[in-house]
């Protein structure tokens, strides 16, 4: 049997595949089991921010896997500490929890606001305001603090504690701080798996208001947007705000799964030993990976996903075939006047161009560091399809 054979025979069906084996890749170029090269928009979903094979990250990781692959989390290593570090001076946060995943991450934001407001409060005091369509993870808690009904179906009893404001409502947001017992916030400043749905500047400033008025601890979700996606390190930074829990993950490891807990402000001292933990989470690989990722998102990466961005926003907006254009950075969203996001990703795709959807919309979340002949390329191949 072949691949997709074989897949089909062992493999949970718990993903719709694309009818594409991928058995290589350099840069933003995927190769396909077909011989045929791709230009992939997609990057893993975010993960592989610098593409395919790249040398210094592979580099970084090789050199640890002949040092130390792994030891617990009962001993120290440096990378683990490196990163920490790393991450720490470029927020302004205090303290980070390793962990394995996005879902993982977010897991621990949850404990970490619970807990800090248990140990200041009491008991009773938990419940967590996130949005209306907004996505947190696959896990029981974190589905239920994702603001979308059609996930909360036939894995429940889900956890309890969570009520949804609609975006952009600040009287909303207010009643149901006013009518709960609450502990903190939650969002994401662009809805990434919601549609590419960009938060506004005064939608922000009025979350974090309220937290600080009634001693709220503020979540922000940066486990799609962080990591140079936005043009930022965090998409937070857009903002001006000062979150007391950052998660993130996806890009962080450049491929490698790794998932980080920023705390700092009300939270930044909630975890003490024993109180949260994971086997993985920190080990010496993947932080090295993420410390080979993080050292080279500097200003002139940064600077260079900026203007990338304008030229994808300045070609798409207005073109033939567009509805409309959303987000930020290199976290695009395409909505099609006339075609369904799955028929544009399949015409892409037999054009050699990979792209992702999210909702109606085509998504697109490529290396930060796509050349911009690749890019160019591709952006004129959707506009095509998008046309027909």
């Amino acid at each position: 049997m072949n691949t997709k054979e074989l897949d089909s025979t062992y493999v949970a069906h718990t993903y719709a595949r694309f009818p594409l084996e991928i058995v290589s890749g350099h840069g933003a170029i995927a190769v396909g089991a077909d011989g045929r090269d791709y230009i992939d928009l997609g990057s893993g979903i975010g993960v592989n921010a610098f593409g395919y094979s790249d040398e210094a990250w592979i580099e970084t990781v090789t050199r640890q896997l002949h040092t130390l692959q792994h030891t617990s989390n009962l001993y120290y290593t440096a990378p683990c500490v490196q990163l920490a570090e790393m991450l720490c001076e470029r927020t302004g946060m205090s303290k980070v929890f390793f962990c394995n995943s996005g879902a993982e991450a977010n897991e621990g934001a949850i404990k970490a606001a619970r807990r800090r407001s248990f140990l200041k409060y009491g008991e009773g005091r938990s419940t967590i305001i996130t949005l209306k369509n907004s996505f947190h993870g696959r896990t029981v808690t974190t589905l239920a603090a994702t603001g979308q009904e059609n996930f909360h179906t036939e894995f429940g009893p889900f956890t309890e504690g969570f009520v949804y404001c609609e975006p952009e409502n600040n009287d909303e947001l207010r009643r149901l701080a006013d009518e709960n017992a609450c502990c903190a916030v939650m969002i994401e400043t662009i809805q990434g798996e919601g549609g590419v749905y960009v938060l506004s500047d005064e939608f922000i400033s009025a979350v974090a208001a309220l937290c600080d008025e009634k001693d709220l601890c503020l979540i922000v979700d940066e486990v799609q947007t962080g990591n140079g996606r936005t043009g930022e390190l965090y998409s937070y930074m857009h903002y001006g705000i000062k979150p007391d829990i950052v998660t993130t993950a996806k890009g962080l490891a450049g491929g490698l799964p790794l998932g980080a807990v920023m705390l700092g402000g009300r939270a930044a001292d909630v975890y003490t030993p024993g109180s949260h933990g994971s086997t993985f989470g920190g080990n010496p690989v993947c932080c090295a990976g993420a410390v080979s990722v993080l050292s080279r998102i500097d200003d002139k990466l940064l600077d260079d996903v900026r203007k990338k961005s304008e030229y994808i926003f300045s070609e798409l907006t207005g073109a033939k075939g567009v509805s409309s254009v959303s987000g930020r950075g290199l976290m695009i969203g395409i909505e099609p006047d006339g075609k369904k996001a799955a028929d544009v990703i399949a015409m892409c795709m037999e054009r050699g161009v990979l792209v992702l959807s999210a909702k109606t919309r085509v998504r697109l979340l490529p290396p930060l560091n796509i050349g911009f002949d690749e890019l160019r390329r591709a952006i004129q191949i959707i506009k095509e399809v998008l046309a027909q």
